[in-house]
């Protein structure tokens, strides 16, 4: 294999694989050090000016992930080398590079793994078909004789690929479907991570650096967007000079590759790997070199920012105030032929499958919260709180838990929009709404961490169910006003991505030759931080905002969208929640787990035997639990985060123990029948019970007031039944109070806080009565009803709404 490598890669088509790299990296870093100082100048303007902004009502954990191991387990790896299938044992740490081992014990002994893999620019693929219609458009047209035998073959009917345009592919196999569904849902999480864009903290080299990227592109004239923005920024380096290069070794190479067509596939997918590692190589030393450039001048343009900003910004209006008269009546001329008609339809492509996604991310977090209250009713100890609340933290890292989620948002499609606007596929708006909706179900679970913990400290465990319905009830309504306002925020960054491009590409042309002459407005001082092309942008960007903010405001109107009026901003309503994000992460397997060792020996990559267990967001293999099998036919899931297949076994299991309970209201009739003469034996009624009774009032319905070790001699009736029907014994002992079951009660007022989950609280009641809302499957709108425009008000998370209640099929269930 290397001798293919290196019969088409000689010397001289290395040489110009680097120089065609470095030509590409000097043209970028003359924009990138321009954008730089044009960044830094926005940057120290914010920080002068401030900039405002709605607050977020949740709390935020900037590490959420420090400390832990993903996922872990078994699979078959295809090696290239020699064709042969072998069994790895897969680690994902909490920078989602997959590395692949030996075996387990290697990755214990902590030596190192046989491959690792940096997901960034990758597709995680489940089928042949698919993998092989991306080999067709991404690889050179070969032509030769095809062979009847596949490019590789399987040993099972369920592949899993990592597909990369110019890297090298990785193959995997699996023999069952549903183990075939999580492992994708693992490379999903990691491909989607690893494309997750550049870091927000660096407020000046991010900007710098996607701007640089994007005006480079609009030069060689491509103005839409890139699937392939995806890394850190030498990878998106590597892929910008690929883009241009590949074609050209395609033209150099592809005529020269021999052997049938599955061969010259083979030997193509080599050469193309070994070209994108040359290429990455030089662009993370050229990178590297850049940015060291940049940041030692930053010093210098800080100061003279500082002293000459408010001269700067007098310029700036000057000069922007000249080219907006002359590009904005063209703008408005386009804006009304060619982007007005059609931003209705692209919002409404985007609107429903993101808020069928943050929907199913409410119904998941309150699922979750709903199974914890029925453990506490049901007898849970500290040690299953502490289980729960662990598994409960990293539910936003669990892959499959997310899917669900993550699928609604798949079914984004643009259709004809996509090609008149230029927008060459989806995924960047898929992804970028996923990343959002892991955010927002990380905050919920966070804060409702936060919440439940003070909550523990402050009142103890005695009422945990109420506790834990009081805490989701508040996070819930956050949840609502956090997603309502994140959605709206993407909505406008999406349609700025797909509108702006297609303007600056239809009014370049007649604009771009015009710009120059505003160079001779800008004081030769300023130049740095003021460039004409950049101010040209942002009056097209002003053009188009106002129609963009509209058509947000008007869809936020709309009962089915579920989205809250711009006008209803919430400051600060829960000032003593705020403080909560101070503290550090709750540690609920110390705080609450037994201090038992797991068995895990020392040596691990984490190994600790102080713990119960190791934090494991896995639905693979806690690592902690001893390995008894090696091939992945056998890997099952983690049965403490049990998955689709398992809940659905589980729901079968309780549904044949339901039906030897006395659950059903008959059965309820007939224990209350059976146990009145005990309970006339054992309590005594009271005289307001007896007048009730001998006014036909339904028995019950009264108070019985128990004598003096009455309530012992019930308690010894109740002790009598079966020690395996404790679920009869508790509805028993409650029949005997006659009153509704307390299990009952709290788990109705916890299914109420989920669909009617804007209830009046604290001192947020007062604010809620000058508003009208409605309710929409799980989130709750606002109208205009009653606000007039432009009017500054506060709302609260308070609102209220209509009362659910059980029927006999819901406490079935829930008993």
């Amino acid at each position: 294999m290397g001798g293919v490598v290196s019969s088409h890669l000689d010397e001289i088509k290395r040489e110009m694989i680097t120089a065609r790299t470095r030509e590409v990296m000097k043209e970028f870093g003359q924009i990138y050090e321009q954008q730089y100082a044009v960044s830094l100048f926005n940057s120290v303007r914010y920080e002068i000016e401030g900039g405002g902004g709605t607050q977020s009502q949740l709390l935020h954990r900037k590490d959420p992930l420090a400390g832990r191991c993903i996922f872990s387990g078994n699979l078959f790896q295809y090696l290239q080398v020699n064709r042969k299938w072998r069994n790895r044992f897969v680690h994902v740490p909490h920078t989602y590079n997959i590395s692949l081992y030996e075996s387990k014990a290697a990755h214990q002994r902590s030596l190192h793994p046989k491959l690792t893999i940096n997901c960034a620019g990758y597709k995680a693929l489940d089928s042949m078909e698919e993998y092989t219609e991306l080999m067709t458009s991404s690889l050179p047209e070969i032509k030769g004789k095809a062979s009847s035998s596949p490019l590789i073959k399987y040993p099972g009917e369920h592949p899993l690929i990592l597909w990369h345009p110019y890297a090298q592919h990785h193959h995997f196999c699996v023999m069952t479907e549903k183990e075939q569904k999580k492992w994708h849902a693992v490379l999903q999480d990691c491909v989607r991570h690893c494309n997750n864009g550049l870091p927000e903290e660096l407020t000046v080299q991010t900007p710098a650096f996607t701007n640089a990227i994007r005006l480079y592109r609009q030069t060689k004239g491509h103005y839409g967007t890139w699937d392939m923005m995806c890394g850190a920024p030498p990878q998106i380096l590597a892929h910008l000079v690929m883009e241009t290069l590949n074609p050209e070794l395609r033209q150099l190479i592809g005529p020269r590759l021999r052997g049938k067509l599955q061969q010259r596939q083979r030997d193509w997918m080599l050469i193309s790997d070994a070209v994108f590692r040359q290429v990455l190589a030089q662009t993370t030393n050229q990178y590297e070199a850049l940015v060291q450039s940049c940041e030692a001048q930053k010093p210098q343009l800080d100061a003279a920012l500082r002293t000459d900003m408010d001269q700067i910004i007098t310029s700036k209006e000057h000069v922007a105030g000249k080219i907006r008269a002359l590009v904005m009546p063209k703008a408005e001329q386009l804006l009304r032929t060619s982007v007005q008609p059609y931003v209705s339809s692209i919002l409404e492509a985007l609107m429903d499958p993101t808020s069928r996604g943050f929907s199913e991310v409410r119904d998941v977090f309150f699922g979750e919260l709903v199974e914890m209250s029925k453990n506490s009713l049901n007898g849970g100890d500290q040690e299953k709180l502490g289980e729960h609340m662990e598994r409960l933290s990293m539910l936003a890292f669990h892959p499959v838990k997310m899917q669900n989620c993550y699928d609604k948002v798949e079914q984004l499609n643009l259709e004809g929009l996509q090609q008149r606007f230029d927008v060459s596929s989806t995924s960047v708006f898929i992804s970028r709404a996923q990343i959002l909706m892991r955010e927002q179900m990380d905050d919920s679970v966070y804060t409702f961490e936060q919440l439940l913990h003070q909550s523990l400290e402050s009142q103890g465990e005695e009422d945990l169910c109420k506790s834990i319905q009081r805490c989701q009830d508040r996070v819930l309504k956050k949840y609502d006003y956090d997603s309502s306002t994140v959605r709206k925020k993407f909505f406008r960054e999406a349609l700025l991505q797909i509108i702006i491009p297609y303007m600056l590409k239809e009014l370049s042309p007649s604009c771009s030759p015009e710009l120059p002459r505003f160079k001779e407005l800008i004081f030769e001082d300023f130049s740095r931080f003021l460039l004409v092309d950049t101010m040209f942008e942002e009056v097209v960007l002003q053009s188009v905002s106002k129609d963009i903010m509209m058509a947000v405001k008007e869809a936020a109107v709309q009962r089915r969208h579920n989205l809250y009026r711009d006008s209803i901003i919430l400051t600060n309503s829960d000032p003593n929640l705020h403080l909560l994000g101070e503290n550090p992460a709750v540690d609920w397997a110390s705080k609450f787990g037994s201090d038992e060792s797991d068995g895990t020996e020392g040596g691990g990559a984490q190994g600790d035997t102080t713990k119960r267990r190791r934090q494991v967001v896995s639905m693979i293999q806690l690592d902690g639990l001893p390995l008894s099998y090696e091939s992945f036919m056998e890997v099952p899931g983690v049965e403490l985060i049990p998955e689709e297949g398992e809940v659905k076994e589980e729901e079968e299991e309780e549904e044949e123990e339901d039906a030897r309970m006395p659950n059903s209201p008959d059965s309820v009739n007939e224990i209350r029948t059976l146990i009145n003469p005990v309970v006339e034996m054992v309590v005594p009624v009271s005289e307001e019970n007896q007048s009730s009774q001998s006014n036909g009032t339904e028995p019950g319905s009264g108070t019985i007031t128990m004598d003096d070790g009455a309530e012992e001699e019930v308690t010894h009736v109740v002790t009598m039944v079966d020690d395996g029907q404790r679920k009869s014994q508790v509805l028993l002992k409650q029949l005997v109070e006659n009153r509704k079951p307390d299990g009952t009660q709290e788990i109705d007022a916890l299914v109420q806080g989920g669909h009617n989950h804007h209830n009046e609280s604290d001192a947020e009641v007062a604010l809620t009565k000058d508003s009208a809302f409605h309710d929409d499957s799980s989130f709750q709108s606002a109208t205009n009803e009653g606000l007039s425009e432009g009017e500054a008000q506060l709302l609260t998370n308070g609102l209220s709404g209509g009362k659910k209640t059980l029927d006999a099929a819901e406490v079935e269930v829930i008993f």
